[in-house]
């Protein structure tokens, strides 16, 4: 296994080269870009020296703790998408950070953002649960990124509802394909908090079987340029907004004319003996048994409106 360190950083042929006469100290002193993807890295060690650092490359290594990334309150991004990372730690003081890679690892629940006040984009995409286990994201984390998170994709992560979402009304790129969000009226009452999106993917979920799903999120989405892949015309759009409106007025104007006029039953005049003779079954009179003859039933009605009464 391999550990990133100081040391490796210096053998390394690429940084080698870029080094150009300078001292390790003095070289690490202007880094701002350190790449070590695909190294069989599995963990952080003292890279403090490098205080310049804005981007981070550890993609597709082996890395089960996110550690020793504290003075590195420059970064900008961090990529550390494919390794094995159970849990979001350690990251409060990269106050700077704009761009989070955590994709395909194996996080249960996003929590420990409370401090990423420049946080844009997260990505969550595939993590390697286990069976029957979900992504879970802390509302607590949530709201603390509402003002600032541009993008987040949380594809592919078994989520079956996500209402606590709402709060990020800055987003414009969502994607949330391959999950089992299956209620629409849930997805109509989340994205109405989110004014400025502009792209969305819900690719792979039940609700996209449900009937009119494209035309409801459209009118739901007043910005919403990509849907699915698929751009919005918008003269599509100013449609299906006439036709929601068309159709909300004629529905309150059935309501109203209901509420003018309402109904009372009266029976007819054939009922008003009901409940004066004897019981179903036969009856004895003088010895002599006969069989009850049934009234006429309550059933039949008339429907009167009140003002003819």
């Amino acid at each position: 296994m391999v550990r990133l360190t100081l040391d490796l950083i210096a053998k390394s042929r690429n940084h080698f080269k870029k080094k150009r006469g300078l001292s390790l100290p003095e070289y690490l002193k202007t880094l701002t870009h350190l790449h070590f993807s695909s190294k069989n890295i599995d963990d952080i060690g003292d890279l403090s020296m490098c205080r310049n650092l804005h981007v981070l490359y550890l993609y597709d290594n082996q890395i089960t703790n996110i550690c020793n990334l504290g003075f590195a309150s420059n970064l900008t991004h961090l990529y550390m998408q494919n390794n094995d990372i159970t849990h979001i730690d350690n990251l409060c003081t990269l106050q700077n950070l704009s761009k989070l890679y955590l994709g395909g690892n194996r996080i249960a629940v996003v929590e420990g953002l409370e401090k990423l006040s420049e946080l844009k984009e997260l990505h969550l995409e595939n993590q390697r649960l286990a069976p029957g286990e979900k992504l879970h994201l802390d509302p607590m984390t949530l709201r603390s990124l509402s003002e600032s998170l541009c993008v987040l994709n949380i594809n592919n992560n078994n989520i079956d509802e996500f209402r606590d979402l709402k709060v990020l009304q800055e987003l414009k790129h969502f994607s949330a394909a391959y999950n089992k969000l299956h209620n629409i009226e849930e997805l109509e009452d989340v994205f109405i908090h989110w004014p400025q999106l502009l792209q969305m993917d819900l690719s792979g979920n039940p609700v996209r079987k449900k009937p009119k799903y494209r035309d409801r999120l459209i009118t739901v989405c007043k910005s919403l340029k990509v849907l699915d892949g698929r751009e919005i015309n918008e003269s599509t759009r100013e449609f299906l907004v006439n036709w929601k409106a068309c159709k909300e007025a004629k529905k309150k104007k059935n309501n109203k004319h209901g509420m003018t006029r309402p109904r009372i039953l009266l029976p007819l005049s054939e009922d008003f003996n009901m409940g004066q003779g004897p019981h179903p079954g036969n009856i004895c009179v003088h010895g002599n048994v006969q069989r009850w003859k049934p009234q006429p039933s309550l059933r039949s009605r008339i429907i009167v409106p009140t003002d003819l009464t």
